[in-house]
């Protein structure tokens, strides 16, 4: 079955809460995150630039990720609130979401930074053109031309 990516705009998916719950079992908290600052409208993505994707298998989101404004550079974009279900892994899910993700950052900036959580992810975001830079609470730069 074909993955489908699309904008996640006026409300969260229903399954998002399990997408979040999956995420924890293997220690990330940051969709719990999303849904919690979805929910208070702390962070909706709706800032210029901004977007957030949703990956579906079917009609069950299996992966998310999101650009926003970088803190430490407003004229910069930063991938936020990345993850694929592991049911969903090893079939180009992520690395459509991330394509994704730059091509429309593309319009709006020429930088986009990233927080890798670890090695895995760290490699992932290499992997996909960005280069390791620690600094203001990043991982990873990408410079897009």
């Amino acid at each position: 079955m074909n993955i489908i990516i699309k904008a996640i705009a006026d409300e969260l998916p229903p399954d998002a809460g399990a997408l979040a719950s999956e995420a924890e079992l293997e220690g990330y908290e940051h969709i719990r995150r999303l849904a919690d600052e979805w929910a208070s409208g702390r962070n909706r993505f709706d800032q210029d630039g901004e977007i957030l994707l949703g990956a579906y298998k079917g009609e069950r989101l299996v992966g998310v990720g999101g650009l926003s404004v970088e803190f430490s550079r407003r004229d910069w974009l930063r991938m936020r609130r990345f993850y694929v279900h592991p049911s969903a892994r090893r079939q180009g899910t992520a690395r459509s979401v991330a394509e994704r993700l730059i091509v429309h950052g593309r319009h709006y900036t020429n930088t986009l930074t990233v927080h890798a959580a670890d090695a895995r992810a760290a490699r992932f975001w290499e992997k996909v053109g960005f280069a390791p830079l620690a600094r203001d609470g990043y991982t990873h730069l990408l410079e897009i031309k």
